[in-house]
């Protein structure tokens, strides 16, 4: 039984078997940076990142100032990445994280520079349309910039791709040239620089993008970059979403459950009531669109998910379903990748959409950290 109404279980030793499974697939003394921002894709950002180094990563990534600062509040050391824009107000709590930091504009490295000095990698926009400038000879000037600086440090060169986990597709290939074409002239000029481009689906699927570094986020969490099978590709889930059934009573042919009837029972049967919700991450929109697991067995949840409860259709028999018996939303068998092909999204959707009330225990295997 869950001893909580929600519970989200992390076996950080399922991260460090990820990432040793994941640097086994580098090639050329490629090295892997975990990437841990939204809270470690939603399985706890501390004990991801520990996890993710005693696996053998080498460095760690975030979106913003503010995860760097948790990172480091929490004792985490070793390199670190914050990849996303940052205002004055966060550039200052980046460096003194301290963490490296992203550039694509001079005046972002002058003021680097003014506030005494970093860490810069340089970015160049190939096609994912976002951060970084799109005009490589605009990336070599910064990169000059921040490598004539005397208090800045010209420490990577990198893109993101777009289509990186749409195989078969011809976009990926451009950006990789387009990126090759002028990272590894401007690291001839700086030997030392890193250069990184891959994320999960890049580092599974071509070796040509692992260059120096890999960025590796929803991978290492054994969760498929490819939005298919995590297990056949060797990775192993590490999150388990937990509750336990708070209720359970008849409801008699017409009667229903939950907010606007949307399920009314078409037959006498037994209806479990599970106390986790909306306001835990659980999608509204699974409403009549899910499957938990009591006992093994998996259950229709019923009616329209609510903020704290959804409602599960156990059979007129009941199915041998007992009061206080731990229901699984996410779990061997039920994965998120399941979850989100009915919610029409992404896996690292559904994990990063666990809500904070969510608590999140971390476990080796099992055995309480």
């Amino acid at each position: 039984m869950s001893p909580l109404r929600a519970l989200a279980r992390v076996n950080v030793a399922a991260i460090e078997r990820n990432v040793a499974r994941l640097r086994g697939e580098l090639r050329g003394g490629s090295e892997l940076c975990a990437v841990v921002k939204a809270d470690g894709y939603g399985h706890g950002a501390p004990a991801a990142a520990r996890a993710a180094l005693a696996g053998g990563a080498t460095w760690l990534a975030v979106a913003t100032a503010d995860e760097a600062t948790q990172l480091r509040a929490a004792g985490v050391d070793g390199p670190l990445l914050v990849l996303g824009a940052l205002s004055p107000e966060e550039l200052d709590a980046a460096l003194r994280a301290p963490a490296d930091v992203v550039a694509w504009r001079e005046a972002f490295v002058e003021a680097v520079a003014a506030r005494g000095g970093g860490r810069v990698h340089v970015k160049l926009d190939t096609g994912m349309g976002r951060l970084g400038t799109r005009d490589p000879d605009e990336a070599t000037g910064v990169a000059q910039a921040a490598a004539t600086a005397p208090t800045i440090e010209l420490a990577g060169a990198m893109t993101h791709f777009a289509t990186a986990d749409e195989r078969g597709d011809d976009f990926f290939g451009e950006q990789l040239a387009r990126f090759a074409a002028w990272a590894l002239p401007l690291r001839e000029r700086h030997p030392g620089l890193i250069l990184h481009a891959a994320n999960s689906a890049a580092l599974l699927r071509d070796a040509d993008s692992h260059f120096d570094l890999v960025r590796a986020g929803v991978a290492i969490y054994g969760l498929d970059p490819f939005q298919e099978d995590a297990v056949a590709r060797d990775l192993e889930p590490a999150l388990e979403l937990a509750s336990y059934v708070a209720a359970i009573k008849p409801c008699a042919a017409g009667e229903s459950a939950g907010y606007g009837r949307r399920f009314v029972a078409e037959a006498d049967t037994v209806i479990a009531t599970v106390p986790i919700g909306y306001g835990d991450g659980v999608s509204r929109a699974l409403t009549n669109n899910a499957e938990l697991l009591v006992g093994g067995r998996r259950f229709a949840l019923v009616g329209t998910v609510s903020m704290d409860n959804v409602a599960l259709d156990l059979g007129a028999g009941g199915g041998g379903v007992r009061h206080g018996d731990e229901a699984l939303l996410i779990a061997e068998g039920l994965s998120a990748e399941e979850m989100a092909q009915r919610l029409g999204t992404i896996n690292y959707e559904v994990t990063c959409a666990l809500t904070a009330r969510v608590p999140r225990e971390h476990h080796r295997d099992g055995a309480p950290l």
